[in-house]
């Protein structure tokens, strides 16, 4: 197997970023549909689940794959299991537990107050948001937007436990037998088949609840999507595979998303979809959800492996940005609930809020020593280097 280049993968960077963007404006849009909460004024929209229909079935599946892909990196870069782990768990952990103390308690807060709760914020963190029980309709504490944290924390501990276990001349074969299998013809029909299997046939079904004990099916999907990452960065034959297959996966995962739109338009909001239609609806999402992974990463690389003076800001951003986003965007939600906005200016103004704020939350914390590994960055900055890209997979 020939390793990929320990140089950067602009490619990559500019794919998180992208990814976590569309994380935002998926989570603004949400309150647009029947599933979120709606102001009295600007109500439902109706065509609001279309958009989004095109974006659910791939946007986590990308973002393990991605964190997968720079794990790896970082692995390589640390030299052994044991330093990769202690770097993940403070990078992982340390933003974790103050997410979950201080940036998340404001979100159950909020539909506490809509729901009737009418004490003030204090009182509710000195007595109510940590106190696991039902408040009200509201179960606290609540993980909210970090389950995400959680959930790559544990794939990531549970990767190096089973590297400390299995001799490497075991994982050198596993991972040649997975190369062998994706690099080459059966790449997009091997994760397709996968994805469906676990949606569609898995006992108990698919579940995605964001809970650790309980998401069988979204462990073994986003897990797999999270190894797949890893292997992809030190696969050349992999690497090629895509570059030679991202068009057919693009044309792919925009006939399943036609699908999937088809059903949102015949049966909106809350009609469920016929018994007899569940598994072509749950194989367009698997088609969707493997193959726009795919062609995403294709895409990357065939044309973003290139750097900017703004990319290196921007991908360390990334994560405090995602640590505030879902907090701020609750917090202004329920500032414009009485307002009387329409759907435009309500949506214009929550994205608009979003970004700011988090931005807002990035630079702070940067600047302040103490408080850069609580929102996830390392305690010193980072001196810049001169550019060097990974190469391309192949021109096609």
């Amino acid at each position: 197997m020939k390793p990929a280049s320990t140089q950067r993968h602009y490619g990559m960077d500019w794919l998180r970023i992208g990814a976590f963007v569309l994380l935002i404006f998926y989570h603004v849009g949400y309150n647009f549909t029947p599933w979120g909460y709606q102001t009295p004024t600007r109500g439902v929209v109706e065509w609001a689940e279309i958009p989004l229909s095109g974006l659910s079935p791939w946007r986590l599946s990308l973002l393990f794959a991605i964190s997968g892909y720079a794990s790896a990196a970082l692995l390589a870069k640390d030299g052994s299991t044991g330093a990769f782990f202690r770097s993940r768990l403070a990078r992982l952990g340390i933003p974790l537990v103050f997410g979950l103390l201080v940036v998340v308690p404001p979100q159950p807060y909020m539909g506490l107050v809509n729901s009737g709760y009418e004490h003030g914020y204090l009182y509710y963190l000195l007595n109510d948001a940590f106190s696991f029980r039902t408040v009200r309709y509201e179960y606290v504490p609540r993980l909210m937007h970090m389950w995400f944290v959680v959930y790559l924390l544990a794939y990531t501990m549970l990767y190096c436990a089973v590297q400390a276990a299995l001799p490497q001349a075991w994982r050198e074969r596993i991972r040649g037998a997975a190369e062998r299998a994706l690099a080459g013809p059966w790449l997009l029909p091997i994760g397709i088949g996968f994805v469906f299997l676990v949606r569609e046939y898995l006992a108990y079904g698919w579940t995605d609840m964001h809970s650790l004990l309980v998401d069988r099916a979204a462990h073994l999907h986003y897990g797999a999507m999270f190894l797949f990452g890893m292997l992809l960065r030190h696969s050349e034959a992999l690497r090629q595979a895509i570059a030679r297959q991202w068009k057919t996966a693009l044309v792919l995962a925009l006939a399943g998303f036609a699908w999937v739109a088809r059903d949102a338009l015949i049966y909106p909001g809350n009609i469920r979809t016929p018994a007899e239609w569940h598994a072509p609806l749950y194989f367009a999402k698997s088609v969707e959800s493997w193959c726009m992974v795919i062609a995403l990463f294709g895409i990357a690389d065939r044309f973003w492996n290139r750097d900017a003076p703004w990319r290196a800001t921007l991908a360390e951003a990334v994560f405090p940005v995602y640590i505030a986003h879902q907090t701020i965007m609750v917090i202004v939600s329920y500032w414009l609930r009485d307002k009387g906005l329409t759907a435009l200016p309500e949506f214009l103004l929550l994205c608009g809020s979003v970004a700011v704020g988090s931005w807002l939350f990035y630079l702070i914390g940067r600047e302040i020593g103490p408080l850069r590994p609580l929102i996830g960055l390392k305690r010193q900055r980072v001196p810049k280097r001169g550019p060097a890209t990974q190469p391309a997979l192949a021109s096609t």
